[in-house]
């Protein structure tokens, strides 16, 4: 039992848990340079390539929201195993095949795998440590899952360059491979207690927590903020090469300069952590409206790369500073219920940036900065109302 273990063993095993956070980024955004050479390789649309992103996105959403309480009854050791054997098997399948549909159909697998991996990962936070420590490792879990989205586009599109867009899935193959050999050496079983499933108990904690308003709000907030993002993630590399004449390596780039600003924006989240909740929600949304609404002017007249990604970055770390803050304020609202809680969370929260994904991509072809800037000031403006709205929640509940 991991939680009676070695504070030796306990250390390496955080550390390996921490060295899986990023697996979930790297899944999601490594083959994002690629999405031009897949297009033409499987010779297909702009929006099939873009449809075995929402898939995975879906897939890995839907997973979250019932894996939590399922976890908490069966451990969480052998299905993190299980997800981790999965994800080795789906990435190197996915080299052998050249229809799109077969590889959406591989993506929803590494969905529910990516799912699985996570919500284990996570409750062990949960389940070792005691409240300080937990609210001490959870503030740094975005700053770590930032990794992923930072380091796997910049991998990816010199992947891409020097061999092809397959190269993608035999990192990830890899990756996976190596922290599974790592997990049967080092961790454990982490659950104190496996609680007996029952429907109806699985049931009545699901209701409480969509009951609760201000996990429900966080909630959307944390997709609102995440979508956001996504938004460049899906049209950029498109944008990119066709409007700025620009190759993988530069989508890399560009990717990797946003995925700093995501990480930047967690760490000025965590150093506002301290702060009265208004001001502290209510200015990173105030100030990412206002940079885009700058850029939509800017971009009315100017049609620059640099310029564009300058004011993305600054956009991406507001967005990055409200996920830290509500994903911890978010996970600590049921920490007797952690496996559920943050599969639930999760599992909502990519429902959300799925959803808005399909919708950003079915409303036409990005084809200039103004027609992404539109974008990104649709999203703002619906996550500044939920933001007001769980400020409102919130002084209620503290009258």
């Amino acid at each position: 039992m991991l939680r009676d273990a070695s504070e030796q063993r306990k250390r390496l095993a955080t550390i390996l848990a921490f060295c899986s956070i990023p697996l979930s980024g790297f899944v999601t955004d490594i083959y994002l340079p690629s999405f031009p050479a897949m297009a033409k390789g499987l010779m297909v649309s702009e929006q099939d390539i873009q449809l075995t992103l929402t898939c995975y996105l879906l897939s890995y959403g839907i997973s979250q929201v019932f894996i939590g309480s399922l976890l908490d009854n069966i451990g969480r050791y052998k299905p993190r195993l299980f997800a981790l054997a999965l994800l080795v098997f789906t990435n190197i399948g996915i080299t052998y095949l050249d229809n799109v549909f077969y590889i959406c159909l591989m993506r929803i697998i590494q969905g529910m795998a990516i799912s699985t991996l996570v919500v284990a990962t996570r409750a062990i936070f949960m389940d070792i440590y005691d409240d300080e420590k937990r609210q001490y490792y959870l503030s740094y879990f975005t700053v770590v899952w930032s990794c992923g989205p930072i380091l796997a586009p910049f991998l990816g599109g010199y992947l891409e360059k020097l061999f092809n867009w397959h190269a993608n899935f035999y990192f990830l193959a890899g990756y996976a491979g190596v922290l599974l050999l790592l997990d049967l050496l080092i961790s454990g079983e982490s659950i104190p207690e496996k609680k007996k499933f029952k429907i109806s108990e699985t049931f009545d904690t699901f209701k409480l927590m969509l009951g609760n308003k201000f996990f429900m709000n966080g909630t959307l907030i944390l997709g609102l903020s995440y979508s956001i993002v996504m938004v460049f993630n899906i049209s950029g590399p498109f944008l990119i090469e066709n409007i700025f004449n620009q190759n993988s390596v530069v989508i890399g780039y560009c990717t990797l300069i946003l995925g700093f600003a995501w990480m930047l924006g967690g760490i000025i989240g965590k150093r506002r952590m301290h702060l009265p909740f208004k001001p502290k929600v209510l200015k990173p949304s105030v100030s990412q409206i206002i940079l885009i609404l700058l850029l939509l002017s800017t971009t009315l007249f100017i049609e620059n790369l640099t310029l564009l990604i300058a004011f993305l970055f600054l956009i991406h770390t507001c967005s990055g500073t409200l996920f830290n803050n509500f994903f911890t304020t978010t996970m600590l609202q049921f920490p007797n219920n952690a496996g559920t809680a943050g599969g639930l969370m999760g599992g909502l929260v990519y429902i959300i940036t799925s959803f808005t994904t399909l919708v950003v991509s079915s409303t036409g072809t990005i084809d200039s900065s103004l027609a992404l800037s539109i974008r990104y000031f649709i999203l703002s403006f619906f996550l500044l109302l939920a933001i007001l709205y769980i400020i409102k929640i919130y002084r209620k509940e503290n009258i």
